[in-house]
């Protein structure tokens, strides 16, 4: 649905609220209005903006109550959570556990940048929350930032520009070192360091990048030279690190590393304080070991006045600038209000950083296939006997050419929803799977004979092992193949699969029970499999079966085994 759309809609339900009051309340029509008004605000989610989001992202979110917050205390947060649908935040509110357990109808987090450090990710993967970032956002921005310090530093730009300001006049003092001809390490090849390699290539540095996932082919693009971190503290002249902040890069570059790097080595951090030791660097820049250093993030923000790092000759500070431009502060806006307006509407998110991946190009392949993929989930969890110790999802086709990963969630999402209390989603299925022992595998095949796509759901119980198959008819999907049984089902409402003896009078006896239960089947299909007087019936039924309904459908003499399949309750 379009914001037009939207916008029309609202405005009308807008009006029938207020138009009906006067006949629900005993008061002047000013006051029926407003509590018309109120009504209709409640039924609107609602969005917490804190940490001064731009205006820009803010606009796109018209469709819902947007509660916007430049400063918010942790304290206040935790207290109110409770009452919203969606969180955007930038790097002072810190998520954690303790705000997340109060969140109760909080679906998505949408951080204005790229790192989630202030984030408890993990607590919210548990409780279902999507957290998005906008890794592209700032990009630009943190990447210039990065260059801006390199020469700032090089050029000791901040010391002789306070000088000047003081009325002193010292050239000899303030000789600086060019970048040309110079090694740049660059720890970290993700989007801002490669950036930063980018650029400093046009300098006519040389580039050493290290990286846990950098291919020689990427590299000879970039045109760097493939090193190890070793080399990198061994070789380079400039350090720049690009990394986030976990347990193995926390202090990576501490005074161990310092020593062993080249005689004036200058190191830039523009990416997560922490990462280099300040009080070892500080003490190196101090003695001499560091040349200079340029650092614009910290381990605690904003900087202690007691900071090692104040004060020191050779070291420039900046106050966490590396993403604030005009340009990036709209940019990381609009991407975070787009991923939460998708994920309100019930849409696939593309940049959340606790599901499986998807981008633009993969989303245009599989979109069709997600409901078909929960669907599958759904019915093989219907047919597992005991409980299910093993998921093997297979594509065939044409879908192997992209990542199939999210179909996989899907598939899962589907099976977990109907048997556990907690809601499912796309992001905490494939954990909640895993915390229950359930291992999930995928197999890929190109090949494929009666569909340009065909997805294969095997489940593994206690009871044996269960199988469904499904596949794309335009935009429309449909289940093939139950067990060895081969189908072609429209997979909507609920399904009655029913195994059985094909001999007259069967059909004909289930049909008999259910309308004397006065449930409506829509359609049926009777399926044939290799195996001789062996049929399956799949009837599509508009209403529940309560367990006496069910009971006596097993009853009758030729029916195997009766399974209801509920697609709402995915």
């Amino acid at each position: 649905m379009s914001t037009a759309e939207c916008d029309r809609i609202g405005s009308q339900r807008r009006e029938d609220l207020t138009s009906v009051a006067p006949f629900v309340y005993n008061e002047p029509y000013t006051v029926q209005k407003e509590r018309g008004k109120a009504a209709w605000e409640g039924l609107r989610m609602k969005i917490l903006a804190a940490d001064g989001i731009s205006p820009e992202g803010i606009k796109l979110l018209a469709e819902y109550d947007v509660d916007v917050r430049d400063k918010i205390a942790h304290e206040e947060l935790v207290e109110i959570i409770g009452d919203y649908d969606a969180l955007m935040v930038r790097s002072a509110s810190k998520v954690s556990a303790d705000v997340l357990e109060r969140a109760e109808q909080l679906k998505i987090i949408g951080r204005a940048g790229v790192g989630v450090d202030n984030i408890d990710v993990k607590a919210a993967t548990e409780r279902g929350i999507i957290v998005i970032n906008s890794p592209g956002g700032n990009t630009i921005a943190a990447t210039e930032h990065t260059v801006a310090m390199m020469l700032a530093m090089a050029r000791n730009i901040p010391t002789a520009d306070a000088t000047m300001h003081a009325g002193q006049w010292n050239r000899k003092a303030y000789v600086g070192v060019e970048l040309r001809g110079k090694t740049l390490g660059v720890i970290g090849m993700g989007r801002i360091g490669g950036g930063v390699a980018k650029r400093a290539l046009a300098f006519d540095m040389n580039v050493i990048a290290y990286d846990p996932y950098i291919n020689e082919e990427r590299a000879k693009a970039l045109g760097v030279t493939v090193g190890t971190l070793d080399d990198i503290i061994e070789q380079a002249d400039f350090i720049t690190v690009h990394m986030p902040l976990t347990k193995e890069t926390r202090g990576m570059i501490s005074m161990a590393q310092m020593r062993r790097m080249k005689q004036g080595v200058r190191l830039v951090n523009c990416a997560r304080g922490g990462i280099i030791n300040e009080h070892d660097l500080a003490e190196a820049v101090r003695e001499g070991i560091v040349a200079g250093a340029a650092i614009d993030v910290f381990e605690s923000e904003p900087l202690a006045e007691d900071s090692p790092l104040r004060n020191v000759p050779g070291i420039v500070l900046t106050p966490h600038l590396g993403a604030s431009t005009v340009e990036a502060q709209i940019g990381v806006s609009v991407d975070v209000a787009k991923g939460i307006r998708a994920a309100l509407r019930g849409e696939p998110v593309l940049a959340a950083v606790n599901m499986a991946p998807v981008s633009k190009e993969v989303m245009r392949v599989i979109r069709p296939y997600i409901a078909l993929a929960e669907q599958l989930g759904c019915t093989a969890c219907s047919l597992a006997e005991g409980p299910i110790s093993q998921v093997e999802v297979v594509y065939n086709g044409e879908i192997t050419e992209v990542n199939t990963s999210f179909l996989t969630t899907a598939i899962l999402k589907g099976m977990l929803n109907p048997i556990l209390e907690s809601e499912i989603n796309y992001v905490n299925a494939p954990s909640v799977a895993k915390s229950r022992g359930i291992k999930v595998s995928e197999i890929r095949e190109k090949e494929t004979s009666h569909y340009s796509t065909l997805i294969t759901v095997r489940v593994t119980a206690s009871g044996g092992t269960s199988e469904v198959q499904g596949a794309l008819f335009g935009e429309e999907g449909r289940i093939v193949r139950i067990n060895r049984f081969r189908v072609d089902v429209d997979p909507h409402a609920r399904i009655l699969i029913c195994p059985h003896i094909n001999r007259p009078g069967v059909i004909g006896t289930i049909g008999s029970i259910m309308g004397a239960a006065g449930i409506n089947i829509s359609s049926m299909q009777v399926g044939k499999s290799d195996r001789q007087g062996m049929n399956i019936m799949v009837l599509t039924i508009d209403h529940d079966i309560s367990d006496d309904v069910l009971a006596r459908v097993l009853a009758v003499e030729g029916i195997f085994d009766a399974k209801l399949v509920n697609f709402d309750a995915i």
